[in-house]
């Protein structure tokens, strides 16, 4: 069978899933892996380069945008963070489907440098989930919930922007949707080519 990968990039507003998603992926298919982002900051106690982040110097960071190696990136209090583009190509070609969970802006850049990128837009059922979950955090003063409840209403107006929308209600099937995208991408004639060719 095809043996190749596929970067899957996950997007959606706050209170949409994404985080409870991807672990739920990662626990489910051991071929699937969370993409290792880059990015200037220092590293903090217990943290290694490659396994939390890549951690390079601001020149460094600056070389890879210059050269087309990130795959996208933001700035964030004064440090860079982004997507290596060596690194999702190697996951992809070594096998493993590699997830990268991040913003539309961010989805929007790497669609664009690549093109074959499955990019699935994550929804809760309906928008009062999006506040419910958000609420049910405990963590957040009225301010911020009010804050992330305008960015998320920013954030729907590109899930048409994505290859597919995924409603996340119940957990596991949310999962065996992704996994059943991810699958069939697998299966598409133009990735079976060798396939054929080596066994017809």
């Amino acid at each position: 069978m095809n043996k190749k990968g596929s970067a899957v990039i996950i997007s959606g507003p706050s209170g949409s899933g994404k985080g409870t998603t991807v672990k739920a992926l990662l626990k489910a298919r051991g071929s699937v892996r969370l993409s290792v982002s880059a990015t200037t900051r220092q590293p903090r106690p217990g943290e290694e380069h490659g396994r939390e982040y890549f951690f390079l110097s601001k020149e460094e960071f600056e070389n890879k945008i210059k050269n087309g190696e990130m795959l996208e990136y933001a700035q964030y209090c004064d440090n860079l963070y982004g997507t290596p583009r060596d690194y999702i190509e190697r996951c992809v070609s070594g096998g493993e489907d590699v997830i990268l969970e991040i913003d539309v802006q961010g989805g929007m850049q790497v669609k664009n440098k690549m093109p074959d990128a499955i990019s699935i837009f994550l929804i809760p059922p309906d928008r009062a989930t999006i506040e419910k979950r958000l609420r049910g955090r405990g963590t957040e003063s009225e301010e911020v919930i009010a804050q992330r409840l305008k960015k998320a209403d920013e954030e729907l107006e590109y899930a048409d922007k994505y290859d597919y929308i995924v409603i996340c209600g119940e957990i596991d099937k949310c999962v065996a949707d992704i996994l059943g995208i991810i699958d069939s991408k697998k299966l598409e004639s133009a990735n079976m080519i060798d396939y054929v060719k080596e066994n017809f």
